[in-house]
């Protein structure tokens, strides 16, 4: 593999400007690694470890066996409190493909037991990545949670839970489907995760795609704390405005980063909720939620993507109001696994600086006029929400009222900077204020057409894994 000296990341002489705005790594006394560590990092990036969940499913496309890989830990990165070296990393819900049977729309779970988990790992002297750790995510009691779909009351959109041939994943598993004595198997504390925070207490908090939850866990991985949209649940510490809860199925909050002081959460919504309704789907207008863990007072801005339907899977504070945001598509640059004759060239996988000072809390705003704050759709203007405004109006009509987005400013584009060849890039790792670690979900190596597995390929020759990225930026002056 060839080495780059442009990617080497002088750490140690870099200690001093450590003063990037608040950044949450200022505080930090102990980040005296050498620089050998990152020494000579290859431009096309390192592989993490993986082991095989299962080898006995058969690819559709090739009729060959797929390796189902664990693996996944790509839904979301942070760094290490304390060691410079180090990054945890976080898995979704497992393995699952899309699929319809004899139950309806749902997914495929080939490891239905699977347990969500966050995984600790090191960058070598050599380049290499070593897995330190794997903490598997608890109930408070401290039983294992699964990835297994939430019911309706908690966010659940209706997600039938099939195991790989097809049947469905059901209570009793050894009886027959019955709607009323054995029907599918469910989890309220499944998890579908997708953003994370490790503190400094050696806790963490992991945002997801199902309620949306925040989860608080402690260093074991058991829940210590939760918030979420439904007022109803007895388990939330504190609630989300009602309108995070019409989230988008599968796109929930993809994001989730913690001020430099710890005091304060801020998560991000993948793409534009279903509010009221998914008539709004093809829209480019979404959220960004803040949430102080002090007071309990929560915040809430929009963000406006390139363009509709793209994802937003990360966010990384730098300050209490500057953060990184990863912005993309879905799309394989050189067509991944559906082949050569679907490469996209303008594939969009970008990173944003982004400053909330300049974007309208929509949680300030009181009711006066044709503005109004409803209790269950959020902001309102004419009884519209501001989806629906933007649906019909365009952005224009939320200028006028006074609202406006939160700037934004491209910090790297990754398919220039390293020809990056994954659909999705979801990991992002402030090391100092000149280097950041990027890092793609391979969804476990899996992918489906029409509801069949198959293995999930960067091209003919090569299976998607995690990769990690080390890029040259500055977070100084941009």
């Amino acid at each position: 593999m060839k080495s780059i000296n442009k990617y080497k990341l002088f750490l140690a002489p870099l200690m001093a400007s450590f003063v990037l705005a608040g950044c949450n790594y200022s505080k930090s006394n102990t980040r005296d690694a050498s620089a050998a560590v990152f020494d000579s990092y290859p431009e096309e990036g390192v592989f993490l470890p993986y082991d095989v969940l299962r080898n006995d499913l058969i690819d559709a496309k090739s009729q060959q066996a797929i390796e189902i890989r664990n693996g996944g830990f790509g839904s979301a990165m942070t760094a290490h409190p304390s060691d410079v070296n180090r990054f945890y990393a976080l898995t979704d819900r497992g393995p699952n493909a899309k699929f319809k049977g004899n139950h309806g729309k749902g997914k495929i779970f080939p490891t239905p037991d699977y347990t969500p988990r966050i995984g600790l790992f090191e960058v070598k002297s050599n380049g290499k990545i070593e897995q330190v750790d794997t903490i598997l995510l608890k109930r408070p009691d401290g039983s294992l949670i699964t990835g297994l779909p939430n019911t309706s009351d908690l966010g659940g959109t209706g997600e039938t839970p099939y195991h790989a041939d097809g049947r469905p994943i059901l209570k009793n598993d050894s009886q027959s489907y019955d709607e009323v004595t054995n029907t599918f198997l469910l989890d309220d504390y499944g998890l579908d995760g997708e953003g994370l925070v490790a503190l400094s207490d050696g806790t963490f908090w992991v945002s997801d795609e199902y309620g949306p939850h925040i989860v608080h866990f402690d260093a074991e991985g058991r829940e210590i704390g939760r918030i979420n949209a439904f007022a109803n649940d007895e388990r939330v510490d504190l609630t989300l405005p009602a309108e995070f809860g019409t989230r988008r199925a599968n796109r929930g909050m993809e994001g989730l980063a913690i001020t430099p002081d710890e005091k304060t959460l801020v998560g991000i919504m993948q793409s534009t909720l279903y509010n009221p309704d998914n008539a709004v789907k093809d829209l480019d207008i979404t959220r960004i939620v803040t949430v102080n863990l002090e007071s309990g007072n929560i915040g809430q801005y929009l963000y406006r993507q390139e363009k509709p339907q793209n994802s937003n899977s990360e966010i990384v504070a730098l300050s209490d109001t500057q953060f990184l945001v990863i912005e993309r598509d879905g799309s394989f640059l050189y067509g991944g696994p559906n082949g050569e004759q679907a490469a996209t060239p303008d594939a969009q996988k970008h990173i944003y600086r982004i400053d909330l000072t300049s974007g309208t809390n929509l949680e300030t705003l009181t009711g006066s006029g044709d503005v109004k704050q409803d209790t269950e759709l959020g902001l309102t203007l004419s009884g519209k929400t501001l989806e629906e405004i933007v649906l019909e109006q365009g952005w224009g009509a939320l200028s006028e009222a006074g609202i406006t987005p939160v700037s934004k400013s491209l910090v790297i584009d990754m398919v220039a900077k390293v020809g990056y060849p994954h659909d999705k890039m979801e990991g992002l790792w402030v090391i100092d204020d000149r280097h950041l670690g990027v890092l793609n979900d391979d969804d476990f190596a899996t992918w489906a057409t029409s509801g069949k597995l198959e293995q999930k390929m960067l091209d003919t020759n090569t299976v998607d894994g995690n990769r990690l990225y080390l890029v040259e930026v500055d977070l100084l002056t941009q």
